[in-house]
């Protein structure tokens, strides 16, 4: 076996653990830029593609502290290393014989998706920070984490038609679910940009007083909890509960959040918290639906999906 071979067997023999890494990542990558944010350091690196004028990298800067350029930059040093991560997983999807279409498709779509949040990182930072552009910064970084969750489940499937494994209510259940997370997500993304942390001190905020909108989302919240009920109805599997409990958390944390005085260290563990409900929540669906294999797959893939 030449080098080439060796090196495809290997992406191959890795797929599975490099499309859990791309999860991790891309729910760490919007921890990352969390931390960025509360430590004011979003404009640490003023200029994008550029760290500042000149320089990639930070440089000793009249304007900005070291501090906040180390902070900013090696947020967009990550954003490499996600792309890295998501790169192999396209040449493990396409290398990975007979090629399944899902399963290139998806892995795709977190590639792209690096490059779109690359552009979108630029233009907040060339905005100034602006807060609607962080919104869909951070959007972007929660859809690719449940397309990350559907390219792990995509790898002990097949690729024929989707087959529903609960009643039919449930299911649209979690369509509504779904529609309702998004809707929590994004009014989370409103509070804090109503709130104290801004990423830069003269960054403006949004003209919404923080209680009207950390109202609007706890709202959401019991809506959601409300629809996690009603799914119990249907289903009470490891998967199932596993959600309640990352939900129930994340809520007694922003509880908690709102109380102190939104500190800056558990602004970081919301949004962890945050992308785990994401990943709960993708998990419940792709656990509600199996899809057979409309092609004979290789032992090893044969041996994963009986797993």
């Amino acid at each position: 076996m030449n080098g080439v071979s060796k090196l495809t067997a290997l992406l191959v023999s890795w797929q599975r653990a490099l499309a859990i890494a791309v999860v991790i990542a891309q729910a760490g990558i919007a921890v990352t830029g969390s931390i960025v944010r509360v430590t004011g350091s979003g404009l640490g690196c003023p200029t994008w593609p550029e760290c500042v004028e000149g320089s990639v990298v930070p440089v000793e800067h009249p304007e900005v502290a070291a501090l906040h350029q180390w902070v900013e930059f090696g947020n967009r040093t990550l954003t490499g290393v996600v792309g890295v991560i998501a790169g192999l997983c396209v040449l493990a999807a396409w290398f990975n014989l007979p090629r399944r279409k899902r399963v290139v498709v998806l892995s795709l779509v977190q590639l792209v998706g690096v490059a779109v949040q690359a552009v979108v990182g630029g233009i907040t930072v060339l905005t100034g920070l602006a807060w609607y552009t962080v919104s869909i910064h951070f959007m972007i970084s929660m859809a690719l984490v449940w397309l990350a969750v559907l390219l792990v489940s995509s790898l002990s499937e097949g690729d024929g038609p989707a087959r529903l494994l609960v009643p039919a209510p449930l299911m649209k259940l979690q369509v509504v679910m779904a529609a309702v997370l998004g809707a929590l997500l994004l009014a989370g993304t409103w509070v804090t940009a109503a709130g104290p942390h801004a990423g830069d001190a003269s960054t403006p905020r949004l003209g919404i007083e923080v209680e009207t909108l950390a109202q609007i989302h706890a709202d959401l919240l019991f809506l959601f909890l409300g629809l996690l009920i009603a799914v119990g109805f249907f289903t009470r599997t490891r998967t199932y509960w596993t959600l309640v409990g990352v939900v129930l958390a994340q809520g007694v944390l922003g509880m908690v959040q709102y109380w102190t005085g939104v500190p800056e260290v558990l602004v970081s563990i919301h949004v962890l918290g945050a992308g785990a409900v994401v990943v709960a929540t993708a998990a419940l669906w792709t656990s509600s639906r199996e899809r057979t294999h409309a092609v004979e797959l290789p032992a090893g893939d044969q041996a994963l999906s009986k797993a």
